[in-house]
């Protein structure tokens, strides 16, 4: 089993050393079936997205740090073959750092929790923000719930027409370059 707080304290000076913010480690499948996935997602802080390039580099600079580590250790960190993931977070981004519920607030979001509050583990609605370590939503269902940090098992945005509209993509070069189809140009 591979120890996802050892190889995130490997990748996030991979990370910040080409001035990205790591957002999440994460691995899943199985080593068994042969189809495991080391993700992880990164963003330019002031952007809060990566383009390709930016994920290319932050791949070869992970790869070349997980080689080395397994190298000097004699151990391997991840069992078995897997495939490396490199990218943006994206538009309906998890939400793993306190201040991901700060920035992100009034949007909509999902919450799912460690234990259960009120009977139920999963919320959704919309994320007010976080106070001194306490996440709050207007959950559509039950109403406003506050939950600490640590309780929150994972979280996402939601995408919506609101979501879009406040997140523009980086580069929208070559845009003007695509052609229209036959049936575009007749309307």
């Amino acid at each position: 089993m591979a120890d996802i707080a050892r190889l995130t304290q490997l990748i996030e000076p991979e990370a910040k050393a080409l001035g990205f913010d790591l957002v999440r480690v994460r691995l899943s499948g199985s080593a068994a079936a042969g189809d495991r996935t080391l993700q992880v997602m990164a963003e330019d802080p002031a952007t809060g997205q990566l383009v390709v390039e930016q994920c290319m580099a932050l791949s070869r600079r992970i790869s070349d740090a997980i080689d080395t580590a397994e190298a000097e250790s004699g151990q391997e960190l991840i069992e078995g073959a897997y495939h490396l993931e490199v990218s943006s977070p994206g538009i309906d981004r998890p939400l793993t750092r306190p201040r991901d519920f700060a920035a992100w607030a009034g949007h909509e979001a999902r919450l799912s929790l460690v234990e259960k509050v009120d009977g139920r583990r999963d919320f959704h609605g919309q994320l007010i923000g976080i106070a001194d370590g306490v996440v709050t939503l207007e959950d559509r269902k039950t109403g406003r719930i506050a939950v600490p940090f640590e309780q929150i098992h994972s979280a996402r945005l939601v995408l919506t027409d609101r979501l879009i509209a406040a997140t523009r993509p980086l580069d929208t070069s070559g845009i003007d370059e695509f052609e229209a189809s036959p049936e575009e140009e007749k309307a």
